[in-house]
């Protein structure tokens, strides 16, 4: 764990943070999806992508390595990825699972947050530091209003599990700046750049680790008819929502044929230096 003080009463350490080498596990949310960036491995940059660019200019000899693959259920990335993210002998581990499990219909939470703690005790066995997520208040989101309340048991076995092995919780049920949907892709369901951006300065606010990331403001919503809203929503509904059920009832992924976007732990290239620290609005990020 880290060893600089962490009390509540600490705002930021004193001295470089402690870890070396990173590694995030998960699906999409650490993948990055909905933050395009050419430039990064994958496609795509996302909050791992920014926390890692953030401890690197830190410390050196840094390497960073990301595991998540997009659509992919607890099951498969306990079988995927634990194995594999021990052996590069990680001082750092971010680990974000079950989101997909908890909104599908007839899913148990506590089966969930079940196999959720086997995988935190062999995490636990490498003596790393381990970082853990809770979901996102979905209250705000008419989609996924209804798998609140089973977003919010989740939550609290997240948090009694983060307890028994001393885990670091990274709350993304208390982060309001993104409970709001212009904070969100076009396909409703993934962070864009705005909520990527906060979700990785929640993130280094939760490791107390430095940082010069700004707060960002979306646009402001534009003025719409009650048509042309609902004109969105079928097109959402056509392109997004029902390839996304069709995948359930077919019992496909949209990670079947990806592969992890940066499998080895490597040195970390900020993209676009100073870029989220000095753009102001969302159309900076």
């Amino acid at each position: 764990m880290p060893d600089y003080d962490e009390s509540p009463a600490a705002t930021t350490n004193i001295g470089p943070h402690p870890w070396r080498r990173y590694v995030a596990l998960g699906d999409s949310f650490t993948e990055g999806i909905g933050d395009p960036e050419p430039g990064s491995p994958g496609g795509h940059r996302g909050w791992a992508d920014r926390v890692a660019e953030v401890l690197s200019q830190q410390v050196d000899d840094f390497a960073y390595a990301n595991l998540a693959v997009r659509g992919k259920l607890i099951a498969q990335i306990i079988a995927d990825q634990i194995e594999p993210a021990l052996a590069l002998k990680p001082d750092l581990i971010t680990f974000s699972a079950g989101g997909n499990d908890v909104i599908r219909p007839g899913t148990d939470p506590d089966e969930i947050a079940s196999r959720f703690e086997d995988a935190v005790v062999r995490l636990t066995g490498s003596g790393a530091t381990i970082v853990v997520f809770t979901g996102i208040d979905t209250n705000f989101t008419p989609v996924f209003r209804p798998f609140r309340g089973k977003v919010a048991i989740y939550n609290e076995n997240i948090r009694a599990i983060a307890e028994r092995y001393d885990c670091i919780v990274a709350d993304q049920w208390a982060l309001k700046e993104v409970q709001d949907m212009r904070f969100f892709d076009v396909d409703r369901l993934h962070y864009n750049s705005l909520g990527h951006h906060e979700v990785a300065r929640m993130v280094l606010r939760t490791l107390n680790v430095p940082n010069d990331l700004q707060a960002m403001q979306p646009d402001p919503l534009p003025t719409t008819t009650w048509r042309t809203a609902r004109a969105g929503d079928f097109v959402w509904a056509r392109s997004h929502f029902v390839p996304w059920v069709l995948r359930r009832v077919r019992h496909e992924s949209s990670g079947d044929k990806v592969t992890a976007k940066r499998p080895e732990p490597l040195p970390v290239i900020t993209l676009a230096p100073g870029r989220d620290a000095a753009a102001p609005r969302g159309e900076g990020v």
